[in-house]
């Protein structure tokens, strides 16, 4: 890296650590976090296992202390809405993250600074890389900092299942086979692509379709419309 280009990546890099609220001991796990798998095998795939375990964790207890008369299944679908990849990518966008990545050169050009899920897997990488920098205190300390105000919004009323559970056990409970879900069209660049889905119901006539950036969006979509159709969910 050439000395103008170092120092404008050095730049973006110092202000993820101010974003992030931390600043590293040794700046190496940071460039670890940072790094890719497409880069080679020297890459953030470990620290991200460490730090999956870690938030999970650590916003699972934060649940346990806020809600202390929930129940096991509510705090689980809670805690899973708030360590998901569209929440953690969230995050990575909120301290700047992708400018900082190191990718490979075909991610690079395929637009993976913007890419959901590596900045999800970015996220995690970092949690880990302060864990093995700093220990456990400071690390939930960070992790409750980027998401207090998403923890200070929860409320018990968000623990209701997504559509596509709720349209499957309603289909269920009605004896009717479960959904199908089929792709009928992709549009746009590999980084800016747009899902079609098709929800397919034995108890409607027609399937529901919707389109959304990612295909997993698209099928909560579809299947929110088609529990909208049988009555199940306010238009």
């Amino acid at each position: 890296m050439k000395a103008p280009a170092a120092a404008a990546y050095q730049q973006k890099v110092d202000t993820l650590c101010k974003l992030i609220g931390y600043t590293f001991n040794d700046e190496t796990l940071l460039q670890l976090a940072l790094t890719h798998r497409s880069c080679g095998n020297r890459n953030n795939e470990r620290l991200e296992f460490l730090g999956d375990s870690i938030v999970n964790f650590v916003i699972a207890h934060a649940l346990f202390e806020k809600f202390p008369k929930a129940r096991e299944g509510q705090l689980s679908r809670l805690r899973a809405g708030l360590v998901k990849g569209v929440t953690l990518a969230q995050v990575a966008i909120e301290m700047q993250v992708g400018p900082c990545l190191k990718l490979g050169a075909g991610e690079l050009k395929s637009g993976g600074q913007r890419r959901e899920s590596i900045l999800a897997d970015a996220t995690e990488a970092i949690i880990g890389a302060i864990y093995q920098d700093a220990g456990m205190q400071v690390c939930e300390a960070r992790i409750l900092e980027w998401f207090g105000p998403r923890l200070q919004n929860l409320s018990l009323t968000d623990t209701q299942k997504d559509p596509k559970t709720r349209l499957q056990e309603y289909l269920q409970a009605k004896k009717a086979d479960l959904p199908m879900y089929d792709l009928v069209d992709v549009q746009g660049h590999d980084h800016e692509q747009v899902f079609t889905i098709q929800c397919h119901t034995q108890l409607l006539d027609k399937p529901t379709q919707a389109k959304a950036s990612s295909r997993r969006i698209a099928e909560q979509k579809s299947a929110t419309l088609a529990l909208q159709q049988l009555g199940q969910e306010a238009v």
